[in-house]
């Protein structure tokens, strides 16, 4: 049951990350389009949106370990 419990755990962090990192990269070529003057800034605040979206499925990693193996 356990092995269960760590397996969606990862899988529907996995899925959640991607649904938001989509968003997230879709609005911001969506705010370059519209004001390509602000690509930069706009691209930097992505990376560090995508990075804080990414964290998720690691620590859901981190998680179904500790599951696991304790």
């Amino acid at each position: 049951m356990k092995y269960l419990a760590a397996a969606i755990a990862a899988g529907l962090a996995a899925l959640a990350a991607s649904y938001g990192n989509g968003k997230v990269i879709s609005k911001t070529i969506e705010g370059m389009a519209r004001q390509p003057e602000s690509a930069n800034n706009l691209r930097a605040t992505m990376f560090i949106g995508v990075g804080l979206i990414e964290a998720v499925p690691i620590l859901a990693i981190v998680i179904g370990f500790l599951i696991l193996f304790l």
